[in-house]
């Protein structure tokens, strides 16, 4: 009998399992969990009501409270979500990075939005987005920073997501390919690998430009994966492997997986399509992979998968003045794809 949730959070998790049998076309088996099926639209849900339900729970605030957060997205949302439900006010800091529609959607569930026009120069617009916070907390003593960053309830919150991935697959998954920001997700779903003894690997995609792993900052155009500043999650050791992608790759794997499977999916989903394209020769026949898709694509329509946005923010010279996104997909593009990994 399906279960019927007691309220909209309770719906949180549980989300599909697609088996990608058109755009992996070799002797590997590939899944994807379909996190954008969560009602908020994301993986963030799970981390975003955790922290919340916990931080009532502890005391450290209370109905007519004020959470305050810096998110480039995802996140902003799922606390949005619990912060209405729980009769909460939410103030969150965002960048020039957010996307339109993520703007909308925040002003509809009430989120009071605060912008940083400027990165700065050790920390970028994550760096500026902190300090806005610390800022915003000392002038509202009613308020608490739920800190995605450090708060030990975002990586607890994919416990969860680890445990509906092995029970899809009856307990064989050979490799799960993740997407990096905080470094919540990615550490959930480690830490279950260990305590339950798994021989599953764990494959990080990061962002060129990226400093998680160690390499120097750039600008990148695709909020929620990477940062500028170190995860305080991050355990390298507990990672298999690393793959770093640039935005062009994102935005090529998103038209790819929406040419082949129908399925349209957010940047950093389209970053591990793209990561999974050149890693796959390194895995063995017959491997059990997953895929974990962060979110839906409804809220890049006005970027990714918007044409003029791809030319206003990508080498004009390289690219087309006048194409399709599925041009993308074609092996011949005139579009650089960054190769090396």
């Amino acid at each position: 009998m399906k279960k019927i949730a007691s309220h909209i959070l309770d719906s949180i998790g549980n989300t599909p399992m697609v088996h990608l049998k058109r755009i992996f076309e070799d002797n590997r088996f590939v899944y994807a969990k379909m996190e954008g099926f969560n009602p908020g639209g994301s993986m963030k849900d799970r981390s975003a009501s955790r922290i919340i339900s916990e931080l009532m729970r502890d005391g450290k605030i209370k109905k007519g409270g004020t959470v305050i957060e810096s998110s480039s997205g995802n996140m902003a949302i799922g606390l949005a979500q619990a912060c209405l439900f729980h009769g909460l006010k939410l103030k969150v800091v965002v960048d020039p990075n957010l996307n339109p529609h993520t703007r909308k959607l925040l002003e509809v569930y009430g989120a009071e939005l605060i912008m940083v026009d400027r990165p700065i120069a050790d920390g970028g617009f994550l760096g500026a987005r902190l300090e806005k916070v610390q800022e915003l907390l000392y002038s509202d003593p009613n308020s608490v920073w739920s800190n995605q960053y450090r708060n030990p309830n975002n990586p607890k919150a994919y416990s969860n997501t680890m445990r509906e991935i092995m029970h899809s697959l009856n307990n064989r998954v050979d490799y799960i390919f993740i997407a990096t920001s905080t470094c919540g997700s990615l550490m959930g779903c480690a830490d279950y690998i260990q305590k339950h003894n798994l021989s599953t690997k764990l494959v990080a995609i990061d962002a060129i430009g990226s400093v998680l792993f160690g390499g120097p900052i750039k600008s990148r155009k695709i909020p929620g994966h990477g940062a500028g500043m170190p995860s305080h999650f991050l355990v390298p050791d507990k990672v298999h492997d690393v793959i770093h992608v640039a935005d062009i790759d994102c935005i090529r794997g998103c038209v790819k997986l929406l040419h082949h499977e129908a399925i349209l999916a957010g940047g950093s989903s389209g970053g591990v399509v793209s990561a999974y394209l050149k890693y796959q020769y390194k895995l063995p026949e017959g491997s059990v992979s997953v895929l974990l898709f962060p979110d839906k694509g409804e809220r890049y329509l006005d970027t990714i998968y918007n044409p003029q946005w791809v030319r206003q923010n990508f080498d004009i010279d390289q690219i087309p003045l006048h194409f399709n996104p599925s041009d993308l997909i074609n092996s011949n593009t005139q579009i650089p794809i960054h190769e090396s990994l």
